[in-house]
């Protein structure tokens, strides 16, 4: 009887080496579609205000950067620009997300990407007893709290989100 290899991703392995503590939630990946991370967080039981995406944008002046959000909110790319000193913001294409980050759609995680890109988290996550992220792979959630998150990355904190409610 074999016994199942338990996946380590760059993500994790970053936060072990900078020996900071956060808790893996595994879950049957299915494909990834529209409000995707709304429902990974249904399925495991983390309200979506605690559950965060990870968005990949270019800036017309600074480059790719990284927007981190609630997985029920919007990013306002206006927001976003105005606070990374940008005067537009794009989200890149699907297919350029391998390559930029080492992650794939659906997988992403602010923690561990090829390159240390400008990380933005909606300062929402203050307000968080924990945050979760992708852990790098479809199929592992991260827990951590939201001040390790943060330095982890070396985010700033800034209001980046569209208010949704009517």
């Amino acid at each position: 009887m074999s016994k199942k290899k338990q996946t380590v991703t760059n993500a994790m392995r970053m936060l072990a080496a900078k020996k900071i503590k956060f808790e893996t939630v595994e879950y049957v990946a299915e494909e990834v579609g529209e409000n995707f991370g709304e429902h990974i967080a249904e399925l495991v039981g983390i309200p979506p205000k605690q559950s965060f995406k990870t968005l990949v944008a270019r800036g017309d002046k600074t480059g790719i950067l990284v927007a981190v959000i609630p997985v029920c909110d919007e990013l306002d790319l206006k927001k976003l620009a105005a606070v990374s000193h940008n005067k537009s913001i794009q989200l890149i294409h699907v297919k350029e997300l391998l390559g930029l980050t080492g992650y794939i759609r659906g997988g992403v995680s602010p923690i561990g990407m090829k390159k240390k890109y400008p990380t933005y988290i909606d300062e929402s996550v203050r307000s968080c007893d924990f945050a979760a992220v992708s852990g790098g792979v479809c199929g592992i959630t991260l827990k951590l709290a939201p001040s390790d998150l943060i330095a982890a990355v070396d985010a700033v904190c800034a209001d980046i989100t569209r208010n949704t409610e009517v």
